[in-house]
């Protein structure tokens, strides 16, 4: 169960969640199967009070926890960037495999749709017409909140399955969940416009307003919420609308902290500092400014943005669909300190191709040399989180390498971060037609001033002008290094590979011959899928990123010759090592379930 701590917005309260249904499904070949506390208080017809209110809200967050980790271990572990040891259990294993039978315990739709279901449930019987004296709508908070969820469960179930039952309305017969035909199959472009259609009332007016729930355990319940503009923006990015998705992300980071509000990348990184060194060992670089992953606690310009919240009680009660990241990533004692899951030859190949360029303080520039121990080579982000130690003594005197992966000391499992909020705007815009833009993002940062000097100058018409013009980051608040103001932005390829503006190997590409619009859309698409792995590791986005990189170009082996090649094949393309399916078919990146829901074997 999830305790809310927040004796002023609960008094009386310590424990919720206490669902109240009579309700026993008997179907158990149908994936709406439902259990008995599977709808929140479906013996009412109205959900009227704080108290009822409040208990259907957490319920669904309760229920959102089941979903936690297979959204990190079908994200990260049939992409190319991870891969699995022998200590890997069987149903981790099939994931990397392409090889997810029914009875792999996060091959579950059943998961999804107790959600979406409980959503359906609030959503058809919340009063959101009460007011209070202020004459402010009592509830809508919550119900915003709550289509938010339906939405964004409802993404990941049709990118893991592919097509979905597209159910708005609460199961509450077993009749209603056995003819699962009457209700659409939707494709994920499908799916996504519906889910816009039905977010975009929504905004501005809730797009910046979450319930006030205290704190789950440690964890700030602010961040238990997906904002509306970010998940509006990941809809318009799924389904090619790609101007639209861009203002979207653009609109949450200018409303995360109050309309015309800032919300700038920061400038925390992994780096060797400003200064030139003599010897580049593990024990002379240093993280300067701090790099940054996510807290959980509710900061004005905090990293993390939404995270799924595991209650103590799944790490009391032994769940393998449950908290179990930690013990996959990391050396443990309950693991014997075999991990599972450890960094892919391509992974290791993509951060040691980078060029660390730093200024020093005689203003030389200079590149750290290749080929330092411990992964130091080119980007340091990974050195940051992937920790080992070799000829560690295990249990019964056993010597083995241990391993850390930073990202996963908590319980709880992050989703959206501020990094992703930004690369995700570029990818968008790049993909609008405005490479230069994007680029931008990812080597200097963006303010007015780069927009006006950098980015308007090769986008001449009015329309394209309008356009850009949409995007106000001011030079004060979104202040570069080198400016009149403390700085506030920096280049995301600069969080772990130096002075990404001073780096003569890492500039935008120019053709001379052919759609060099074309070319550089390419290019820069590239360079953000490469940005994306030195950012996000370990942290499941990474197939998801592959595929919808891969479906719009139409372009299957897009995916399948990285993913092939994640434990060092040379061959990429015609060696596909562990993986026996045959990736340039589009419908083995999609989960089957008995046959009612996938797209084939």
């Amino acid at each position: 169960m999830i305790t809310i701590n927040n004796k002023k917005a609960i008094a009386g309260l310590f424990t919720l969640l206490f669902p109240l249904s009579s309700l026993l499904f008997t179907s158990c070949e149908d994936f709406f199967e439902q259990e008995s506390d599977h709808i929140i208080y479906a013996d009412k017809d109205h959900l009227d009070n704080a108290v009822d209110t409040i208990y259907s809200v957490t319920g669904i967050m309760d229920k959102l926890q089941a979903l936690a980790d297979r959204t990190i271990l079908l994200g990260e572990l049939r992409g190319d960037l991870v891969t699995i040891t022998d200590y890997a259990p069987a149903n981790v294993r099939q994931i990397a495999n392409f090889n997810i039978d029914n009875d792999n315990i996060y091959n579950s739709p059943r998961d999804y749709y107790a959600v979406i279901n409980n959503c359906n449930y609030f959503i058809a019987n919340a009063k959101t017409d009460l007011k209070n004296n202020r004459n402010e709508y009592i509830f809508m908070r919550e119900w915003a909140a709550v289509k938010a969820y339906r939405a964004w469960t409802y993404l990941q179930l049709a990118l893991n399955y592919g097509q979905v039952r597209y159910v708005t309305t609460p199961i509450l017969t077993k009749q209603d969940a056995d003819n699962e035909d009457q209700y659409p199959l939707l494709d994920i472009k499908q799916l996504c416009n519906e889910l816009i259609a039905d977010l975009n009332p929504l905004v501005p007016l809730y797009a910046a307003e979450y319930p006030m729930y205290g704190t789950i355990g440690s964890a700030d319940t602010r961040l238990s919420f997906f904002p509306l503009y970010i998940l509006l923006g990941e809809l318009n990015l799924w389904a090619e609308n790609y101007r639209e998705a861009a203002l979207n992300y653009y609109r949450y980071i200018n409303t995360r902290n109050g309309m015309n509000d800032y919300y700038p990348t920061g400038t925390n990184m992994a780096s060797w500092g400003y200064q030139q060194l003599t010897t580049w060992n593990y024990n002379s670089w240093l993280t300067y400014g701090g790099y940054s992953f996510a807290g959980e606690s509710y900061a004005k310009y905090g990293e993390q943005i939404t995270m799924i919240p595991i209650s103590n009680e799944y790490d009391s009660v032994p769940n393998p669909r449950f908290n179990q990241l930690r013990k996959l990533y990391n050396s443990r004692d309950e693991n014997d300190y075999h991990v599972s899951i450890v960094p892919s030859a391509r992974m290791i190949g993509i951060s040691e191709a980078q060029d660390y360029c730093m200024v020093t303080t005689t203003f030389d520039t200079i590149f750290v040399p290749k080929g330092l121990e411990r992964h130091l080579t080119g980007d340091l982000r990974l050195a940051t989180y992937w920790i080992t130690e070799e000829n560690f003594r295990g249990k019964n005197n056993e010597i083995l390498t241990a391993q850390a992966i930073g990202k996963f000391r908590s319980r709880n499992v992050g989703i959206w971060r501020r990094q992703m909020v930004y690369l995700h705007m570029a990818e968008a815009l790049n993909r609008a037609g405005y490479p230069r833009f994007a680029f931008k993002f990812l080597e200097s940062g963006v303010n007015n001033s780069v927009i006006k000097n950098e980015v308007l100058s090769y986008y001449r018409t009015a329309a394209d002008s309008a356009y850009i013009n949409q995007f106000d980051f001011s030079d004060q608040y979104y202040a570069l290094e080198g400016s009149d103001y403390a700085t506030t932005t920096q280049g995301i390829h600069s969080r772990g590979s130096g002075d990404s503006r001073a780096n003569a190997n890492y500039k935008f590409p120019v053709f001379t011959t052919g759609d060099t619009l074309a070319l550089q859309v390419d290019s820069i698409e590239r360079m953000i899928l490469t940005e994306g792995a030195l950012e996000f590791v370990f942290e499941g986005h990474r197939f998801y990123d592959l595929m919808r990189m891969a479906l719009r170009r139409n372009d299957p082996s897009f995916l399948a010759d990285r993913v092939y090649a994640r434990r060092g094949d040379t061959n990429i393309g015609t060696v596909k090592s562990e993986i026996t399916k045959d990736l340039t078919d589009k419908n083995t990146w999609f989960l089957n379930w008995n046959g009612k829901l996938g797209l084939g074997k």
